[in-house]
């Protein structure tokens, strides 16, 4: 093959390319239409195929190449090249030629396994050669077999001389031809690479087990020419046709049972001919590869497998003298028989209930459901709901569980009791401190809710002393333990209580108003006495007394439960402090003092004096003797003093007193 790579090859290749082009045009089509109908006329002819007895692939791996041909795989007289693009009369082993660039397809192996490798040839200049080599052994005489392999014509360009390919089949001693075929030209793809499947059929003369299969090529490479890639080349038994089928339908090759439900199934072949005396052996697939079937040598089989499963049927068929070996036998279509898990079904009910309740079924898990049952009921739920059943809805419920074609059916039954009638008896209304005798009727047996109060909660008739009103529930069952409910209410009147609240301080000609509460059912309240109130019937009335004094909250019950509650509260009348602002202590007698007029009258008052330098001249608490003028028993000098008074009743008096001479 000739590669342009440089200025004086280039221009060779275009002249070469302008002549290829003329001539391609014209043959290209010719060429297609030959090849797919050589192809055609070979597989027309096809009847059934064995096992594969040679199958070669040329391996799988993660490296771009695998190395040379190994002895198994065949030989070549080719030369073993590492490079993505091997040269004229070269090859290489390899899983994608992705690296070739721009000459070659890009491609992967013929089946698209994962780094699995084809063997790709640069073919030589000289078409007297051989690229491919292989000894298959282990073959019957006298048997037909079919050959085949995929090519591919690895060019993206024109191509001079396409590539074309003679299988050979020898004798052992490598010249003795048994038969051969030519694919004539493999035609240029120029919508990218594809592989082509060339077979054909030949029949191994008696005697003979072991063939030589040898591909050499028709056409010279050189550039642009007969470069191809090549993989899965197998030799398969191939006879009379083995069409299988379920009970002699040849449209009926699947067949789907149902575990512990099957029925039996019969496969059959009709007769076939091409054999002089032939012999039959069926063969079952569980997942773990094809097996003979003890004693199942007849063209047709009644099976009946009762686990569930995928089974994997087909008839194998050789000569007679053949059919015990493997690599003599061809073999039918597959048969299968899928055998599907049956469901269970599972059916549970909340049953026995009361009527009024809900009814809850349920059935074990399927792809669709179908329920029955008392009064009409059906359902394709798998956990049907009846609200508020009636005695009507008792009974036996059946579903049915479907799970792909298989179905299973169970039953329950459904017992519905009549509800009590509960009675709690009348509300009644007691002073607080006091009890009642609760009175419940309907049923057998009583439970009564909050306990709280109750001398015994399950009994019909307990002693309620509850502290506040409460509203009791009593639950009635009857004997079989169906409930129902009813309530009464014990109201607790609340005996008076009175709280006149804190005691009060105000100054002469000051008002305040009295906090008073009360507190029990329905009750009335009043002051006495009722001298200077605003007035004596409300709970915070306005007090203005001139003096100290003790007012009393009385709290009465209008409906008699309890005696009357009282509580006091004082209210302490301060005098009112008059402040002169001048007193002159000079010993005449006459305002020698500084007299303030009440202040005695506060007994924890405190009351400073300050120069104006803020020393301290002068401090009582009280005022028993008021101030003369005096500070550590000299006379202060006249002028202007300032005194802060804390009457320790919340009022803090302050100005300034002038002291004169």
């Amino acid at each position: 093959m000739m590669v342009c790579f440089n200025r004086e090859r280039l221009q060779q290749c275009g002249r070469l390319f302008s002549f290829i082009n003329v001539r391609n045009m014209v043959n290209r089509l010719l060429i297609l239409i030959f090849a797919l109908l050589m192809f055609t006329s070979i597989n027309t002819h096809a009847q059934s195929l064995g096992d594969p007895v040679v199958h070669i692939t040329f391996g799988a791996g993660t490296s771009t190449h695998a190395g040379a041909l190994a002895a198994d795989s065949g030989t070549t007289s080719y030369t073993y090249s590492s490079a993505d693009f091997p040269t004229d009369g070269s090859y290489t082993i390899e899983n994608t030629t992705a690296g070739a660039g721009n000459v070659w397809w890009s491609t992967t192996d013929h089946t698209g396994n994962t780094g699995g490798y084809m063997m790709v040839v640069n073919a030589s200049v000289s078409k007297t050669d051989y690229f491919y080599k292989r000894e298959v052994d282990g073959l019957c005489g006298g048997t037909t077999y079919q050959f085949s392999a995929w090519i591919g014509n690895l060019l993206r360009s024109e191509d001079l001389s396409p590539p074309n390919i003679t299988f050979g089949l020898y004798q052992t001693d490598g010249t003795t031809l048994i038969q051969s075929y030519t694919t004539g030209s493999i035609p240029l793809q120029t919508a990218g690479f594809k592989w082509v499947q060339f077979a054909f059929n030949f029949s191994l003369p008696d005697g003979t087990s072991n063939v030589i299969i040898k591909m050499t090529n028709n056409s010279n490479g050189g550039a642009p020419a007969n470069d191809l890639a090549l993989d899965d080349i197998t030799f398969s038994p191939y006879g009379p046709a083995l069409v299988a089928s379920f009970s002699g339908s040849t449209s009926s090759t699947t067949a789907t049972e149902c575990a512990g439900q099957t029925t039996p199934q019969t496969l059959t072949v009709p007769p076939v001919t091409g054999y002089t005396n032939p012999a039959y052996q069926w063969q079952i697939d569980t997942g773990s590869g094809w097996t003979d079937i003890s004693g199942a040598t007849a063209l047709s089989l009644t099976i009946d497998p009762t686990t569930a499963g995928t089974y994997l049927y087909r008839l194998a068929s050789a000569e007679s003298a053949n059919i015990s070996s493997l690599s003599c036998r061809i073999v039918s279509n597959v048969l299968t028989l899928t055998v599907n898990s049956a469901p269970s079904a599972t059916v549970t009910a909340n049953t026995p209930l009361c009527t009024g309740n809900t009814l809850n079924l349920s059935v074990s898990s399927g792809s669709s459901y179908s329920w029955t049952g008392p009064n009409g009921f059906t359902s394709t739920l798998q956990n049907p709901v009846i609200s508020n059943i009636t005695a009507a809805g008792a009974g036996v419920y059946t579903a049915t569980v479907t799970s792909g074609n298989c179905s299973a059916t169970n039953s329950v039954t459904v017992s519905v009791y009549a509800q009590p009638v509960a009675d709690a008896g009348n509300d009644v209304t007691i002073c607080s401190g006091e009890s009642t005798t609760l009175n419940a009727s309907g049923g057998l047996s009583y439970s009564w809710s909050p306990t709280t109060g109750l001398s015994d909660p399950t009994i019909a008739n307990p002693v309620a002393s509850p502290t506040d009103t409460t509203e009791y529930v009593v639950t009635v069952s009857n004997s079989n333990a169906c409930t129902a409910t009813d309530t009464v209410m014990v109201n607790v009147l609340q005996k008076p209580v009175a709280n006149a609240g804190a005691d009060k301080f105000i100054t002469q000609g000051q008002s305040v108003t009295l906090d008073g509460t009360a507190k029990g059912s329905n009750v009335s309240y009043y002051w006495t006495p009722n001298e200077y109130l605003n007035n004596d019937t409300v709970l915070r009335p306005v007090a203005s007394p001139p003096e100290d004094i003790t007012y009393t909250l009385h709290v009465v019950s209008n409906v008699g439960c309890g005696a009357e509650a009282t509580d006091n509260v004082f209210v302490r009348v301060y005098k009112k402090v008059v402040i002169p602002n001048t007193f002159t202590p000079n010993g005449d007698g006459i305002n020698d003092t500084w007299d303030i007029v009440a202040l005695n009258t506060y007994p924890e008052a405190i009351t400073q004096v300050f120069n104006r330098y803020g020393t301290l001249v002068y401090k009582s608490k009280g005022y028993s003797i008021a101030w003369d003028g005096k500070y550590n028993n000299q006379l202060v000098p006249a002028g202007t003093y300032y005194y802060v008074i804390d009457l320790k009743n919340g009022n803090v008096l302050s100005g300034w007193v002038l002291v004169m001479r």
